[in-house]
């Protein structure tokens, strides 16, 4: 969430930023909601505050006075105090409540760099890597290769579990377990604590986050009669990892990739980018993230970004790097950069779709998790900088590799640095 007192001191300037993200009118109607219970909230400070004074006042009064009539009004003045002073205190209380429950819904602020716009059109392409393949033969997408492979199974996974869910068997598994491998060794090499982190998260982890675990508008699923939520992505339990933590500047940054299953109810999504695993309810993925200083967190964006071109570029699959544009950022992130692969077969005649993406969320996560850190020799702390990016979203890399290195018998290559992992060369061959 963004700081009370930058939102009350540029006022404006967070409207503006809010429409430029294109949010809804309601978060510009939160911002005058934000400014006029801060102004409620002061005079209702201000109240306790003399109550509280003229308390400590009556008090020492009743203690000196010898009169028993004056010491009896002095008494009578005290409890009335009190009721008063616990009336106002719980109408602080629920201000407060509110000022931060509206301050949380304005999204944050935006890097100066980032395109301003909504849609596809509005988003800057900032390089392509690779070449696609030209094929000699008219390409497959991944569902017509999975089902003449046996390694995608959707109607099996819509009877046991409903449509958008699915079996991988046979080389699918053995490529997921590699992609897995392959990425969480690469990181762990540069530095990442590896980490298998729980499916399931509190309410308040999401909320920190920046996710909307209630309502409509929700991803995720809400398990009944709890304050869980089945999680999205590691990047919520990887943030809440250090919920309420106060860390040394020294020890900083700190980066971990986490391994966990993802789960999205993926409402409202619909289009030719919704087939096969590409929108899916749930998937395996590879995610990093990292605390910084607020003045390592630009860098460690870049380092992110770079992680994920190197995974790409190792498996052998061109793509292209966007920097996302102001509508498509959500909430949290200050800046964005998604990597999107070339799938030949996925869309017609073969287009990029989105893979990966890397996130700069400032310290709107840590206000809002409370994660701040000390520097040696001085007073006080500051908020940590979260960033987090995609290093394997499994299901969609999977799409990738199958297209990108079918063949025209039907069979699938595996990429050259999968090979060891695998054990194999090609993918659906007979043993």
């Amino acid at each position: 969430m963004l700081d009370l007192k930058y939102v009350l001191a540029n006022v404006e300037l967070v409207k503006q930023n809010c429409r430029d993200r294109h949010v809804s009118p309601e978060i510009l109607e939160e911002i005058d909601h934000v400014v006029r219970l801060d102004g409620e909230y002061r005079i209702v400070l201000r109240d306790v505050e003399e109550l509280r004074r003229r308390q400590n006042e009556v008090a020492q009064s009743t203690g000196k006075e010898k009169d028993p009539a004056k010491r009896s009004e002095l008494v009578t003045e005290g409890k009335g105090l009190k009721t008063t002073a616990s009336e106002k205190e719980e109408t602080l209380r629920a201000l407060e409540a509110e000022l931060k429950d509206r301050l949380g819904r304005v999204p944050n602020m935006t890097h100066p760099d980032a395109p301003v716009g909504s849609g596809d059109d509005a988003n800057v392409e900032l390089r392509i890597v690779g070449t696609p393949r030209t094929f000699s033969f008219k390409p497959k997408d991944h569902l017509e290769i999975g089902r003449a492979l046996d390694l995608i199974d959707f109607e099996t996974g819509g009877k046991v579990s409903g449509s958008g869910f699915y079996f991988l068997k046979n080389d699918a598994v053995m490529l997921d377990l590699a992609l897995q491998q392959f990425a969480m060794q690469k990181l762990a090499r540069a530095g990442f604590t590896p980490v298998i982190t729980p499916d399931l998260a509190r309410i308040q982890i999401l909320e920190g986050i920046g996710f909307n675990p209630r309502g409509n508008e929700t991803q995720v699923y809400s398990v009944e009669n709890t304050d869980l939520c089945l999680v999205g992505t590691a990047e919520i339990t990887l943030g809440g990892m250090l919920a309420d933590t106060v860390l040394e500047e020294k020890d900083l940054p700190r980066r971990f990739v986490g391994l966990s299953h993802c789960f999205r109810t993926e409402a409202g999504a619909a289009g030719r980018a919704s087939k096969g695993l590409y929108r899916v309810h749930q998937f395996t993925k590879v995610e990093m993230f990292a605390f910084t200083t607020p003045e390592q967190s630009g860098p460690l964006h870049l380092e992110l970004l770079k992680m994920e071109e190197e995974i790409f570029q190792e498996l052998g699959i061109p793509y292209r790097v966007i920097d996302t544009c102001t509508a498509d950022l959500g909430g949290p992130a200050y800046r964005k950069f998604d990597l999107e692969a070339w799938m030949p077969g996925f869309f017609d005649g073969g287009g990029f779709g989105e893979v990966t993406s890397t996130s700069d969320c400032g310290d709107y996560q840590a206000r809002r998790l409370n994660i701040r850190y000390k520097s040696e020799g001085q007073k006080g702390t500051r908020f940590v900088h979260t960033l987090n990016g995609t290093a394997v979203a499994l299901s969609r890399a999977i799409i990738a590799i199958l297209e990108n290195y079918q063949r025209e018998d039907g069979l699938v290559d595996v990429p050259a640095v999968l090979v060891p992992i695998m054990g194999k060369t090609v993918m659906g061959a007979k043993a």
